[in-house]
């Protein structure tokens, strides 16, 4: 594919010298462990499956301009499609990169242990998979390296070690881990302090108002006792919560099966009903609604949350600017109990 190209220890946040601390518009930026990021996470996701070069361009560009620095992607990342292998998003990011200049303002988060070559995490695997992201991205370095799924047959030391000499290697900054057990977690944490390695400084779970359960409990306890940020993704349930998905209508999109199943729930309803109430109070859209709620939550640092066109952007970067009252908070969580 090819695309017209156009101009266009904790830190401190925004501290100088920290990757990804420099803010066009002045969005306010979250310290993540060395990294400094913007409170609203791109997802790259959609970057070579339902947006074009071209498309994926043009939102990363948009995203930037409104003072978005955090892109998330993964090396599986779009192999679901037929005729991808896996590793399209992170091509699209690379070539982005590479034509703009920016990758000292970027914080450029991937996964490994999914993609079809690189499957779980020994560490062989793990070493394989970081070069090849590296490669697809071209650049030297992975600001955010997460560990996709947890595999549980291969003992936390092994992995761990294996990240720790790619962060000696200068080849990633941080390290953090997504779809992983609270025992699990809290394992891997305890033998990074005890062994003196890199530890986890993020967790990324499925987590947003109408998918509380699997984050919410233990797994968050572990989070907020370690000082682990979370960075969640589904962040708006496929698109349910933008408020386009009602009882009686057809949305065009590919992840409309998967919205609609909230319509079949309970709370599904009453959550778009909260929702509305509180948007109209601020002039804002469900979206933006929904984004706050998340990051207003304990351990939250930055929602994740994709776009396929320019169009779909502006209502999740106006997270930044959205502080949602304790009352209206209360709505929201109780609507999604």
């Amino acid at each position: 594919m090819t695309a017209t190209h156009h101009t266009g220890p904790d830190t401190p946040s925004g501290s100088s010298g920290t990757p990804g601390s420099a803010s066009p518009s002045g969005t306010a930026r979250k310290p993540l462990g060395s990294l400094s990021v913007s409170p609203l996470s791109l997802g790259g996701n959609v970057f070579g499956w339902t947006a074009d070069e071209a498309e994926s361009f043009a939102v990363l560009d948009a995203y930037v301009a409104g003072g978005g620095n955090f892109i998330d992607t993964a090396d599986v990342y779009s192999a679901w499609v037929p005729g991808n292998k896996g590793g399209e998003s992170e091509t699209v990011i690379g070539n982005w990169l590479a034509a703009r200049g920016n990758r000292d303002d970027i914080v450029i988060a991937t996964k490994v242990g999914a993609h079809p070559d690189f499957k779980g995490l020994s560490a062989a695997t793990i070493k394989a998979g970081v070069d090849a992201s590296l490669a697809r991205l071209r650049t030297d370095h992975i600001d955010l390296y997460y560990t996709h799924y947890d595999d549980e047959s291969v003992e936390v030391p092994e992995f761990l070690t294996a990240l720790d000499d790619l962060v000696r290697a200068g080849k990633v900054r941080e390290i953090a881990a997504s779809n992983i057990s609270a025992a699990r977690l809290s394992e891997s944490l305890d033998f990074s302090r005890r062994e003196g390695l890199a530890r986890y400084v993020a967790l990324q779970p499925h987590y947003n108002l109408v998918s509380r359960d699997t984050y919410e409990g233990e797994l968050a306890d572990v989070a907020a006792r370690n000082g682990v940020a979370a960075v969640p993704y589904y962040a708006l349930a496929s698109g349910f919560l933008t408020g386009k998905y009602r009882p009686g209508t057809t949305v065009d999109s590919a992840r409309s099966s998967k919205a609609g199943e909230y319509l079949a729930t309970d709370r599904g309803p009453r959550v778009l009903a909260a929702l509305d109430e509180v948007a109209q109070a601020h002039d804002a859209e469900l979206a933006t609604v929904a984004l706050a709620w998340l990051a207003a939550r304990p351990t939250v640092i930055a929602p994740i949350a994709s776009a396929r066109t320019v169009a779909q952007l502006p209502s999740l970067l106006a997270v930044a600017d959205l502080t949602l009252t304790e009352a209206e908070l209360t709505l929201l969580t109780e609507a999604s109990a």
